[in-house]
C-alpha cells in the first residue's frame, strides 16, 4: 500500500480491468455501497464535449478535429494514434485537466464525510496511475466470457476487439499486480458480496496500519 499525496484522511482505491471484464458494473456496486466513484473515462468525455474545457485546446493543437463545435473522435484518433509524439501532446492537454478534476472530487468527498473513494481508470497500470493510489482492485472474468460480452456490443467486431486488446495490458498481468480481485463471472449478487468484502478488508487493513504507526 502506498499512501496518496492528497491527504492521509482519504483512502484512494484504483479500480481497473480490461474491456468486457465488468468494471463499469463493479464501479456501480461500489457506488451502491456508498463509496464515491471518479469515472475517468466519463470525465474525459465531458472535458471533450461541446463547451468542454479541453475542446479549444485540442483544436488549437490539432486543427480540424473539431467540427461544428463537436470533437470528431475518428479524426482525432487518426491523428494521434499513428504518432506517439502527437499522442503525448494530447495527453499533455488532458492529463492536467483530469488531475484537477480528480483533486476537486477528492476534496468534495472529504467534505461529504467519505473515508474512501474509487478512481475508475481503464488504463491504470498502463499509465502508471497505480503509483498514485493506496490500493488497486482489478475486475476479472474468463477470457471467453470477456470476448462474448464485448462482441455483443453494438458496432463491435472481432477486429476492433483485438485492436483494443493490443492497447491494454493483459488482464492476467493486472491480476498479478492487484491488491484485491473482483470476479464478475458469477452474477451481480456474488460481485456485490465481493465488493462489500473488499471495502471491509481495505478499511481493516488501513486501521491496522494506523495502529502500528501509533
Amino acid at each position: 500500500m502506498q499512501r496518496n499525496d492528497f491527504t492521509s484522511a482519504l483512502i484512494i482505491v484504483g479500480l481497473t480491468g480490461s474491456i468486457g471484464m465488468g468494471k463499469s458494473t463493479t464501479a456501480n456496486l461500489f457506488r451502491d455501497a456508498g463509496i464515491p466513484v471518479f469515472d475517468s473515462d466519463a470525465m474525459v468525455h465531458r472535458l471533450q464535449a461541446r463547451g468542454g474545457e479541453a475542446l479549444p485546446l485540442i483544436e488549437a493543437e490539432f486543427h480540424g478535429v473539431v467540427k461544428d463545435g463537436e470533437l470528431d473522435r475518428q479524426a482525432l484518433g487518426d491523428v494521434v494514434f499513428k504518432s506517439p509524439d502527437k499522442l503525448k501532446r494530447l495527453e499533455g492537454i488532458m492529463f492536467p485537466l483530469l488531475h484537477e478534476r480528480r483533486r476537486n472530487f477528492f476534496a468534495h468527498a472529504l467534505r461529504s464525510g467519505a473515508d474512501m473513494v474509487i478512481v475508475d481508470v481503464p488504463l491504470l497500470f498502463e499509465t502508471g496511475g497505480d503509483q498514485a493510489v493506496d490500493f488497486v482492485v482489478v475486475v476479472d472474468a474468463p477470457a471467453e466470457v470477456q470476448r462474448a460480452r464485448v462482441l455483443d456490443r453494438d458496432g463491435m467486431t472481432p477486429e476492433k476487439f483485438e485492436n483494443i486488446l493490443e492497447k491494454q495490458m493483459p488482464n492476467r498481468d493486472k491480476v498479478t499486480r492487484a491488491d484485491y480481485i473482483i470476479d464478475t463471472n458469477n452474477g451481480i449478487e456474488a460481485a456485490a458480496t465481493q465488493v462489500a468484502n473488499v471495502i471491509a478488508a481495505i478499511r481493516d487493513q488501513v486501521q491496522k496500519k494506523n495502529m502500528e504507526i501509533l
